[in-house]
């Protein structure tokens, strides 16, 4: 068995053959069309049935191409000479300066500038990974990462090899220390929930959901953020039939292996039952959470001590509203400390009461039906396993808007959605990257609540800057005021010139004898 080759057209391609002898003669028997070849040196081939691939002739074993491997590139007509520019190099610079592309070179895989090129991409677009090759070639992402290799089958690919599990532990092991030094002590502090992300890919993770009322086909994706600056820790994912209780002990237990020691954490209601309480009351860990108004215990409560809610001593102010939050002693878990606070608030219950009288006069509800729905308008009920000041807890509990920001960033910059993955492994290296990206934008969106500026405005204003590509250089157009308004903000200077490696052609390219490539204006000397 051996490999032959003919030349089409100027394009070199392979076949696998059989020598043998027939009535005396020699002869060639087709084994396979390995198709065009890519890399003779090293067996890379392309063909109809199996993309890109690799083939052993010593082992007669077939492969993906390596990492590392850069297809040759295909120049349609002239080569673009006006890139997009301040966008790419602003998260360049930003990721470099802020410490998260450290992070981001933990991960293993043979191929820096795809990876980074694709962490660009999904800060940046919106669209589908079957998009990126295209954005790439008409941003300055392409001369900043010149090797990144963004065709379909290749970024499926990327996808699954950063996704294992082995490259997971590594990316957060840095970012732990990425975080200790900004976190410190407090990175104990946590905030706990889950979203949904509806899909229609037909793989085990993808269920029927019944969360809040509100039914879908998804995944659940838990992220564990910090309370006081809402940055994201870790994350989990799971089939969407999978309620939110029994994720926690799991979700805990990840983080104490992951060497992060949850001291004090606000869940959600849907993660209250009385197995994770106890749980959480054996490993130490203080917590703050709402009751579910359907729960005995709740019902139990506000039944007890709505009569004397209303009263002088009861009376908070939270920002500009004003509520009634009485503190009293209750049980979650027998021989542990817990504390109910019975909340009213009062704005909330007469935007409720209003709602209620236009129903009462639609469907003529009685004055008894009426009396009865009103008495627990505007409440809640949240519980601690430590004492707090009545004054403290409002404003300790709603700091679980900032993991709800996280999945509002997610959702809308860092491209949560769509899933556009056919299987698990390229399903878990799409979440990390919109992990890393949901990272740097929530950084870039603090850096911004000074400013007149949001992420959007902030890359559509700087994407607007372009530069004009030479053979050895890159040359930027002047920024104008809003762009180097978005440059001041982040104490990123806009050169005048950059160099572009190895005279404009990507380090390791191979010549494609079928590409038509005509001149690049070049720099005069």
């Amino acid at each position: 068995m051996f490999i032959g080759y003919d030349k089409k057209g100027g394009a070199l391609y392979a076949k696998l053959l059989e020598a043998h002898r027939e009535r005396g003669k020699p002869k060639q028997k087709l084994l396979y069309a390995l198709g065009r070849v890519l890399d003779k040196d090293r067996g890379i081939y392309r063909n109809l049935e199996r993309g890109v691939f690799m083939y052993d002739l010593s082992s007669n074993t077939y492969g993906a191409a390596p990492e590392n491997y850069v297809p040759s590139p295909i120049r349609r007509g002239r080569e673009q000479l006006l890139l997009d520019f301040g966008d790419a190099y602003f998260v360049s610079e930003f990721l470099r300066a802020d410490g998260l592309s450290r992070c981001a070179e933990a991960i293993r895989y043979g191929n820096p500038d795809t990876l980074m090129s694709m962490i660009s991409y999904y800060m940046l677009s919106p669209l589908s990974n079957c998009h990126a090759g295209s954005w790439w070639e008409g941003s300055y992402a392409s001369i900043l990462y010149p090797k990144a290799n963004l065709t379909s089958q290749r970024i499926s690919d990327f996808l699954a090899a950063i996704g294992s599990e082995g490259n997971m532990r590594l990316f957060f092991d840095e970012y732990f220390s990425y975080l200790a030094p900004q976190l410190g002590k407090g990175m104990g502090n946590i905030l706990i929930d889950s979203t949904g992300l509806p899909n229609s890919v037909h793989f085990p993770l993808t269920a029927v959901s019944n969360h809040n009322g509100e039914t879908s086909n998804e995944v659940r994706l838990i992220y564990v953020t910090h309370q006081d600056t809402g940055l994201p820790i870790y994350f989990r994912y799971c089939p969407g039939n999978v309620i939110d209780v029994s994720t926690l002990a799991r979700t805990i237990a990840e983080l104490k292996a992951c060497g992060v020691n949850t001291k004090f954490s606000i869940l959600d209601a849907g993660y209250y039952d009385h197995e994770n309480a106890a749980m959480l009351y054996e490993n130490g860990i203080s917590f703050m959470l709402r009751l579910r108004s359907g729960l005995k215990l709740c019902k139990g409560l506000l039944a007890e001590h709505l009569p004397t809610l209303e009263s002088k001593e009861n009376l908070v102010a939270y920002n500009d509203r004003y509520l009634y939050v009485k503190r009293v002693k209750c049980e979650l878990v027998e021989t542990y400390p817990a504390y109910a606070y019975v909340c009213m608030d009062i704005e909330r219950k007469n935007d409720e009461a209003r709602k209620l009288f236009r129903r009462a006069r639609k469907c003529e509800m009685k004055t008894g039906e009426v009396h009865e729905a009103m008495e627990a308008q505007g409440t809640f009920v949240i519980v601690t396993s430590r004492k707090m000041a009545r004054e403290k807890v409002l404003p300790q509990y709603y700091q679980r808007q900032q993991i709800e920001q996280i999945f509002d960033i997610g959702k809308n910059h860092a491209r949560f959605l769509p899933i556009n993955v056919q299987t698990e492994e390229t399903f878990r290296g799409h979440l990390l990257l919109t992990f890393i990206a949901a990272v740097a934008m929530k950084k870039i969106q603090t850096r911004l609540l000074s400013t007149v500026y949001n992420p959007m405005s902030l890359f559509l204003c700087l994407r607007n800057q372009k530069c004009k590509v030479y053979e050895n250089l890159v040359v930027t157009q002047e920024p104008q005021k809003k762009a180097n308004d978005c440059y001041k903000a982040f104490a990123i200077k806009c050169p005048t010139t950059l160099p572009r490696k190895n005279g404009g052609e990507p380090d390791g390219a191979h010549s494609d004898s079928t590409a038509r490539r005509l001149p690049i204006a070049k720099n005069k000397k």
